[in-house]
């Protein structure tokens, strides 16, 4: 039961709506991206502008117009209209610094949760967290432990606040 009860509030804290997902040819880009902040297990990394696919994806969005003179008019599709402020968020969570699935999505979890919570004073464009360096197992025996969970947190709420806005 509590173990449910943790995951709901997860879900609670990760609003996916807010948040674009990079796609894996965009991660190059953002890769390349000059570190803002680093702490002992996790980097984070800004590119200013969209993801090229972002252009990719609208440029094939419009289509031609049919060949029917009777078609009725109607407004564009509202896939093709691009706000202004947008987010576009990438995790990466490699396999040899966290060997179990269990222990990845708990990490990935947590990466939303800080930076859903940390976006409206993020400046826009692509934003990549990234773990870098192992959580030491013998402090962490368990793949998806409570302990584990609060130290990611904690580390996550540190990174993201030496380069958030105020």
């Amino acid at each position: 039961m509590a173990r449910s009860a943790q995951a709901a509030a997860d879900a609670t804290l990760t609003t996916p709506e807010i948040w674009h997902g990079l796609k894996s040819g965009d991660f190059a880009e953002a890769l390349a991206a000059p570190v803002l902040a680093k702490s002992a297990h996790f980097v984070l990394q800004h590119v200013a502008a969209a993801p090229r696919s972002s252009f990719a994806r609208a440029a094939r969005s419009v289509a031609p117009e049919l060949s029917t003179g009777a078609a009725p008019n109607r407004s564009p599709a509202v896939d093709n209209h691009r706000a202004v402020r947008q987010w576009w968020l990438g995790l990466v969570v490699p396999k040899r610094h966290a060997r179990r699935a269990v222990t990845r999505n708990l990490l990935k979890r947590q990466m939303r949760a800080q930076a859903a919570g940390h976006r409206d004073r993020l400046p826009p464009g692509q934003w990549l967290v990234r773990l870098r360096a192992p959580f030491d197992p013998r402090l962490f025996p368990s793949a998806a432990s409570s302990v584990l969970r609060v130290a990611a947190r904690e580390e996550l709420e540190r990174l993201f606040a030496r380069v958030v806005s105020p």
